[in-house]
């Protein structure tokens, strides 16, 4: 008999096991469907020797110093500020956009100053922001939206960026610097020795057995434990109730070259022509010296390991349902990305994993056998 059976070796399930197993001395089984640990954070050596991200690029970034603390205790860091350029027109351009972007795309010299007047001349104003086209268009015009979101957008999600829920574009500021880094986090490292090395560190309690492909389905009936924490996707928990859920999903092509570097930085976005949206290149991630190198095609799909929940509104009125059911479950926790149906950083998935266990501590046995929050549970 397990204290608890956690679904998913991701962060998510990954963070909990560790706090109940060193916190509350409680036994806990971590199942998860793939051959490995640390979910889509996994990262491994490949033929050639280098480290590689098998599941595309991951880069931590957080403001968070309680999530920075806690995965401190299980790794080491390497400084790394993120760069990313997209191919636009012939011209390798850096993205988020800002002012080096609009210069050199159209042979201008704006100041900073500068380039607030030329934005709001081009910006489309909408009454309301709801979508991710009206996010982009009505700061810096339907130009560069063309040029550097819809196609990039589309290949991504699926349907077109006015069909998606503003969130998706929200992410990826316009500067009107020169400040050409991915993320303005107070906190940007990567793991020193890997991702998958931190968590092996994670899982490595005495009180933890780790069962690899291994699904839930094949478990649950067959394995005695008192609580559950999910952390796949709501919809498959449920049985497809209410139908499936949409995911995004991606396709990956690895190769390596015969050379020290093909790309200037770690990740290039082709959001025209290509069938492509990106291509990684590791060695600037991790900082590896190696003769050769490794870099990796992403092509968006609907079919394969669900990655993306598609925030539209139609979607998370499934959704909803789906939540509703999970509210009535018997000491079940649904925490992540795919079990909540939300687009996570890894960041804010550690921080719900953390939050989720302090919501565990402070709970209390009632009569039907469930766990309620002290505060409901005395009422």
């Amino acid at each position: 008999m397990f204290d608890w059976l956690i679904v998913g070796a991701g962060f998510a399930g990954s963070v909990l096991a560790e706090r109940i197993a060193t916190q509350r001395g409680e036994s806990v089984l971590i199942v998860d469907k793939r051959p490995h640990i640390a979910g889509n954070a996994y990262d491994h050596y490949d033929a050639a020797g280098i480290l590689v991200h098998r599941y595309g690029p991951h880069i931590f970034h957080t403001n968070a110093q309680s999530v920075f603390d806690y995965l401190s205790n299980f790794t080491s860091w390497r400084p790394y500020e993120h760069r990313v350029l997209a191919e636009v027109d012939g011209m390798l351009l850096p993205i988020p956009i800002n002012r080096t972007t609009v210069n050199r795309l159209f042979g201008l010299e704006l100041s900073s100053r500068d380039l607030v007047s030329w934005f709001a001349e081009r910006a489309e104003p909408r009454e309301e922001i709801r979508t991710s086209e009206d996010v982009v268009v009505s700061a810096i015009g339907r130009e560069l939206y063309e040029k550097f979101f819809r196609g990039y957008t589309k290949k991504q999600w699926g349907v077109e960026p006015s069909q998606l829920d503003k969130s998706v574009t929200a992410r990826v500021p316009t500067r009107v610097n020169d400040d050409d880094r991915y993320f303005s986090d107070a906190y940007q490292f990567m793991p020193e020795g890997g991702y998958t090395r931190m968590f092996e560190r994670i899982l490595a309690h005495p009180n933890i057995k780790v069962m690899l492909q291994t699904s839930f389905e094949e478990i649950r009936s067959e394995v005695s434990y008192r609580r559950l924490i999910y952390t796949g996707p709501i919809d498959e928990y449920f049985d497809f109730r209410f139908g499936k859920l949409p995911y995004r999903s991606l396709q990956f092509r690895h190769v390596t070259l015969d050379q020290p570097f093909r790309q200037p930085t770690a990740v290039v976005n082709y959001p025209q022509t290509q069938d492509y949206t990106r291509i990684t290149e590791y060695k600037h991630l991790t900082g590896q010296e190696h003769s050769k190198t490794s870099l990796t095609y992403e092509y968006p799909s609907d079919a394969g390991d669900p990655y993306y929940p598609v925030p539209r509104p139609e979607n998370m009125e499934i959704y909803k349902r789906y939540e509703a059911l999970s509210l009535d479950q018997r000491n079940v926790w649904f925490v992540g990305r795919l079990a909540t149906y939300r687009y996570y950083n890894m960041d804010q998935v550690v921080g719900q994993a953390l939050a989720t266990f302090r919501r565990i501590n402070q709970s209390v046995p009632v009569a039907d056998g469930r766990f309620l929050p002290a505060q409901i549970a005395a009422e």
